[in-house]
């Protein structure tokens, strides 16, 4: 099964992409590269690009066509589709979202060599500029394809990489890529989108003598996996921001027994 990998500006989608590359022989299919070749060319910003892309289909034509008939023509290869939409283009994938705060999006962005056709004035621009493109580029999949890009239902997997090292998001992305590959058709067509998030983000990060007293006692299961407890916990979202509203004691005792993430559900 191919996998396709998206997510929000500045999630780390690229250094993932290297690293099943390199580590794992996949082949990567980027269409980001694309665009960033095509706004060059044109001495434009990517954001000035996204903006002409809302009123010149042709761009987007070009990076779907070629989505479709690269899955099409290799289906027995180990690739993923870097790429914004080629979870729905992509019959038979693995659909997975990175997301990431704005505000570590904003500083990894700013930091980064990324050429005069991404440059940011501070990390404060960078924070509006990545704004600004999640709006411009939300409003035209709305208007041009009738999609809801941040919506999570169209995903298999939201990782969160706030706070993880990109070779862990790789193992975990690959070990929920195998079970997800592993059950039954009717099963996959039935299942929600699995929601890992670091407890960092949710506002738990070292634990006070005091939580640790208080957790004396309960018990936390982990998943197959290792890496985040079975119990679900309830957050509410407001674009990039995550706000715990329901199982705080289960977010803390991932803490305590060093779990990386806990799974979420949208409530």
């Amino acid at each position: 099964m191919h996998i396709t990998l998206t997510g929000n500006l500045g999630s780390g989608k690229s250094t993932i992409c290297k690293i099943l590359k390199g580590s794992y022989g996949y082949e990567i299919f980027s269409t980001g590269t694309i665009q960033r070749k095509i706004a060059d060319d044109m001495g434009l910003t990517t954001l000035e690009l996204n903006q002409l892309m809302c009123t010149d289909k042709k761009y987007d034509n070009l990076i779907d066509d070629t989505t479709m008939r690269i899955a099409k023509e290799n289906p027995d290869k180990s690739l993923i589709f870097d790429s914004r939409l080629a979870w729905h283009f992509v019959e038979e994938s693995f659909k997975v979202f990175l997301s990431v705060s704005l505000e570590v999006a904003a500083e990894r962005v700013f930091h980064d060599n990324r050429g005069s056709v991404e440059s940011y004035q501070s990390q404060e621009d960078a924070m509006e500029q990545l704004r600004r493109r999640a709006q411009t580029e939300d409003r035209r999949y709305q208007e041009l394809y009738g999609l809801d890009y941040f919506n999570f239902n169209n995903y298999n997997l939201i990782l969160d990489s706030t706070y993880s090292a990109p070779e862990l998001l790789t193992q975990v992305m690959l070990e929920e890529e195998k079970a997800y590959e592993a059950l039954a058709a009717k099963e996959r067509a039935a299942g929600k989108p699995k929601i890992l998030v670091s407890p960092k983000r949710l506002g738990i990060g070292e634990l006070t003598k005091e939580d640790r007293a208080e957790l004396v006692g309960l018990l936390s299961e982990a998943a197959p996996s290792g890496k985040y407890p079975k119990a679900v916990v309830g957050i509410r979202r407001d674009g990039q921001t995550f706000r715990l509203v329901k199982g705080e004691d289960i977010v803390k005792l991932a803490v305590r027994d060093g779990l990386p993430f806990v799974q979420c559900e949208i409530v």
